[in-house]
């Protein structure tokens, strides 16, 4: 952005620009434009794209001369002010991707790697904002990897870009989007994890409209008499072809093809030696006449021939003109395809007007049919610069607003949410309204991130049908619901219903709802009712949302009827509750849950239960989960009908995916679920012989009982710091060593194992692991276990030290779930310190 507020892009693969020319009509200026064919570029130069002829820069981007040439304007920008790139817009051509290529080799996976070129450079530039535009198949499609690897595309760019970036991508159809023909393809959207509390990739993609006709969009255009080119607009006139196919399509009516003419001199064919020869249909839609109340279909690089796909008008034998593309691809009436205005253009003679036509209309159609439509772009343009203009806080600002407005007060709150004086963000707003919720600790109701929830759109299901319902069993301030009303605004009806215990988050997420444009397809239900003994009468196609992290207080009848069918009658956890509640009224159950659940032995029933159904997806948030709580947070993605088949691993901290087996990550040969198991794993878990210990962990030695001094009888006491990381002994430190008077320690639980050499020391919670053999004289407090083996063992010296090796503790690292809060050393969790058969032996 510069000093002026303006914005900037840069934009690789850019034809003719006329997606781009989007963001041009909203004020951005180019930094730099990129395309491999000079005759498209010179398009671009019409339009005045960039303001320095350097700026123009044609050639293959591969190499690197043409990506230090981008670079280097870049660099010359930063001169001027622009303190980064705001966007780079990348198209790579689609050749090897398209589902109409159907000869795709590894010539073309190769050709597929352009893309891993743009990914590089938008590494390099970091911008605030990507954009990637290409066919419907897009993300699934390979490409190489400089490191010689195939991977889907999808991947690749996550695993290099989203580190910094949340990432979505989604398929639409853009004449939903604001084009006026139709148009399947995917949109990719990266945002800058600096803004990832306000702002995210679905509140920018364009907005859902319902489809145009062609009536609608060309039929007041002036009649075309054979060759004529409108008087009154240049752009309006059509190709001819042969005379002798005219008869094929004049009798057609819309929708019949010349394929359907009952007389063979009629059907599209070639005459060979004196005899008619059919030609074979391959397409459907060739030679087609179009009709007029159906919408528009998508625009081809052919469109100057019969024989292309949907070219025919619905009245005329001819083919669309340039202009009608034009609307039809949403570009504007003042695009400059050659260095002439319109106006200009109108008065040349008719020859001077064909020798135009004859120099630029098939790079003019072609261009057309490789284009993104002008409104599409446009709109995310608009969407970018308004997004970043709106007024967002943090938490810090946020927690001094709630100070200043005195919203800890309900009607206060009330007041502040529905006239928002100080203009913020919904995103703000929601955020606040968690916050001060004055019943948060008795409603555990915590504010889920925005780019969390962002995450979890991508991974949920596509709906075919005409009527979907969903439920959100915890609705608090509404965090799902901006981004449910665009995940599913193409479903022609969605019954959506709310439910929440406390009245007054039921009122607050009404207030929010004003603020919010609820789409025309949803139907809202609110229900103030506790979702436990809230008696469901349907079935629902999706349940979402973030439940309540605390503990259940009080068992009433209604609620022991209630959960008399879960599987787990251990757990007291209201979100595992709510996970089983879900998992019988709905299809499918997308919950964010604390990691815990995947481990601990409290929700041990509750993983047999899940190892009956699809575990579809595993997002892992770590602490990213919500805003100022150090929990650890996943979002369980499972289909309860389905039986299980592979599950898809993602690591927000860690920006990395697998998808391997259920049942392999499930697999009851281990205490809980691994979901990071690999190879790797695997050949550590075949040298050792687990749940050889058990584990005893101090809960009594405090600072109150502790002194820094030794004075009189007593005992060390030895805390996770004071084992080596080599596991070859303990060392003391000046400053951080206490010591307990033996009077006291002899009262303790953990007095047992003093001066007993047949157990073992490890640190608690650590990713580094090291055992050390019990010394005299010391006592662990709780920041060491205790491992007592389950019968007589001497852990040999390599032994002890391999638990201090580089693959052990990444071995471990993996069998705690990479997991940063909650690894505490437990009766579960100690099976993993394995002993090695050759130890055994």
């Amino acid at each position: 952005m510069l000093k002026d507020k303006s914005m900037t892009y840069v934009t690789l693969f850019s034809s003719a620009g006329v997606g781009c020319h989007g963001f041009q009509m909203e004020g951005y200026r180019c930094i730099a434009t990129n395309e491999i064919i000079e005759r498209r570029m010179q398009v671009q130069r019409c339009n005045h794209k960039c303001e320095y002829d350097s700026g123009y820069i044609v050639g293959d981007i591969t190499s690197d001369v043409i990506k230090q040439r981008i670079y280097s304007e870049i660099r010359k920008w930063k001169h001027k002010g622009n303190d980064r790139v705001d966007v780079i817009i990348a198209t790579p051509p689609c050749q090897g991707i398209s589902v109409i290529n159907h000869k795709k080799n590894d010539k073309e996976i190769n050709r597929n790697s352009l893309v891993v070129e743009s990914v590089e450079i938008i590494r390099q530039i970091n911008p605030r904002f990507f954009i990637f535009e290409n066919v419907m198949a897009f993300q699934k499609t390979l490409c190489i990897t400089p490191d010689g690897r195939t991977v889907p595309i999808g991947e690749y760019v996550r695993e290099v870009l989203g580190k910094d970036y949340v990432i979505s991508g989604r398929i639409l159809n853009f004449m939903n989007y604001g084009s006026n023909s139709s148009r399947t393809r995917t949109l990719m959207i990266g945002v800058d994890k600096a803004y990832r509390n306000n702002i995210t990739p679905y509140d920018l993609y364009p907005e859902f409209r319902p489809e145009k006709t062609l009536r609608e969009v060309i039929y007041d255009f002036p009649r075309l008499e054979w060759g004529e080119i409108c008087v009154d607009d240049f752009y309006h006139a059509f190709r001819t072809y042969k005379s002798e196919m005219r008869e094929w399509i004049h009798d057609l009516k819309e929708g019949e093809s010349a394929f359907d003419n009952d007389s063979p001199e009629k059907r599209p064919h070639r005459v060979v030696n004196g005899q008619i020869v059919e030609n074979i249909r391959k397409n459907r839609d060739k030679y087609t006449r179009q009709p007029w109340d159906r919408f528009i279909q998508c625009v081809h690089t052919r469109n100057d021939q019969l024989a292309a796909q949907n070219t025919i008008h619905p009245e005329q034998d001819r083919v669309y003109s340039i202009r009608e593309l034009m609307v039809m691809m949403t570009i504007p009436d003042d695009f400059r395809w050659v260095d002439m205005s319109l106006e200009e253009l109108n008065a040349l003679s008719n020859e001077e007007k064909r020798d135009v036509y004859k120099s630029h209309e098939m790079n003019i159609r072609q261009c057309l049919g490789e284009a993104v439509p002008t409104e599409i772009m446009r709109q995310l343009a608009a969407a970018i610069r308004n997004k970043l203009a709106q007024k967002r806080c943090e938490s810090i600002e946020i927690n001094r607003i709630i100070a200043d407005y005195h919203l800890d007060n309900r009607e206060n709150l009330r007041t502040f949410l529905r006239d928002n004086p100080m203009e913020l963000d919904v995103a703000s707003l929601m955020r606040i309204t968690e916050l001060c919720n004055a019943r948060r600790e008795k409603n555990a109701a915590f504010y889920t991130n925005k780019f969390i929830v962002n995450e979890i759109m991508g991974s949920l299901p596509t709906f075919s049908k005409d009527e979907i319902r969903i439920l959100e069993p915890s609705v608090g301030a509404g965090s799902f619901i901006p981004f449910l009303f665009r995940r599913y605004e193409n479903v022609p009806h969605v019954i959506l219903d709310v439910v929440d215990i406390d009245p007054d988050s039921i009122e607050t997420f009404d207030i929010m709802l004003e603020k919010l444009d609820i789409p025309q397809n949803f139907t809202i239900n609110r229900i103030c009712q506790d979702f436990l003994t809230y008696r469901t009468i349907h079935r629902y196609d999706l349940a979402v949302g973030n439940p309540p992290f605390s503990k259940l207080k009080e068992r009433t009848p209604e609620i022991e009827l209630s959960l008399a069918s879960n599987a787990n009658h251990v757990t007291n956890n209201l979100s595992e509750m709510f996970l089983e509640k879900c998992i019988r009224c709905s299809d499918c159950v997308a919950l964010v849950l604390n990691k815990t659940l995947l481990s601990t032995e409290e929700f041990e029933d509750t993983r047999n239960l899940l190892r009956q159904m699809r575990i579809e997806t595993i997002i892992d948030f770590g602490r990213y989960g919500f805003t100022g709580v150090s929990i650890e947070t996943m979002c369980l993605i499972v289909y309860p009908k389905m039986k299980p088949q592979e599950t898809s691993v993602y690591s927000m901290k860690f920006n990395r995916k697998s998808v391997r087996e259920q049942s392999y990550l499930t697999d009851k040969r281990f205490p809980y679920f691994i979901i990071y198991r690999d190879e790797d794993f695997d050949a550590v878990a075949d040298k050792l012989i687990f749940n050889v210990f058990s584990v005893f962990r101090d809960r009594q030695i405090t600072k109150s009982i502790t002194s820094s001094e030794r004075a009189g009888p007593s005992l060390w006491v030895i805390k996770a710091k004071n084992i080596d990381d080599d596991g070859q002994g303990i060392t003391h430190i000046p400053g951080y060593d206490v010591y307990l008077p033996e009077e006291i320690a002899v009262t303790l639980s953990a007095y047992q194992y003093v001066d007993d050499s047949s157990v073992y020391l490890t640190p608690n919670m650590t990713y580094n692991p090291r055992v050390i053999e019990n010394l005299p004289g010391i006592i662990p407090d709780g920041s060491v276990a205790v491992l007592i083996p389950k019968k007589p063992l001497r852990l040999t010296k390599r032994q002890r030290a391999y638990f201090s090796t580089e693959e052990y503790r990444r071995f471990y690292g993996i069998a705690r779930n990479l997991s940063t809060q909650s690894i505490n050393v437990d009766k579960t969790s100690v099976f993993f310190y394995g002993v090695l058969k050759e130890n055994d032996k």
